[in-house]
């Protein structure tokens, strides 16, 4: 097998809110509106928006109504700590930060480099409307 994610999905707080950002963000990270779905899964009590991509879907879920008042936290054990997708180069972080910023996403840190991660490490963190931790990254490897 070949290590390759197929997919990841993952549950918002306000789901009607995230998918009107994420309807946003995904175009910025290369992902085609047109190829959206949308449904709900009546067995387990949850809507779900995919946004599909040739490489990878990502998928957003709404949450059960028990946990609805509860924050967003990725350091809570089986959370996500952050989800990185990978830039071509350092300039193409710069011109995705540019379009990020029209989003209402929390920018943790505008792109430059990072050193405690590697001597390339180039990276813009930002956070969406229920604290995800998100990242596009370019690292020049050699």
């Amino acid at each position: 097998m070949e290590p390759k994610i197929d997919h990841l999905q993952f549950t918002v707080k306000d789901f009607t809110k995230a998918e009107e950002f994420y309807d946003q963000l995904m175009p910025i990270l290369g992902f085609d509106l047109t190829m959206k779905s949308k449904g709900r899964v009546d067995k387990h009590d949850f809507d779900v928006v995919e946004y599909v991509h040739e490489n990878l879907t990502i998928g957003i879920n709404s949450p059960r109504k028990e946990f609805e008042s509860e924050n967003v936290h990725r350091r809570k054990p089986g959370s996500v700590h952050h989800l990185a997708f990978k830039a071509n180069s350092k300039e193409e972080v710069d011109t995705l930060y540019q379009a990020v910023l029209k989003t209402k996403a929390n920018i943790v840190a505008p792109p430059q480099l990072y050193p405690q991660h590697g001597e390339y490490y180039y990276a813009l963190f930002f956070k969406d409307l229920d604290g995800i931790k998100l990242e596009i990254v370019y690292e020049k490897r050699d």
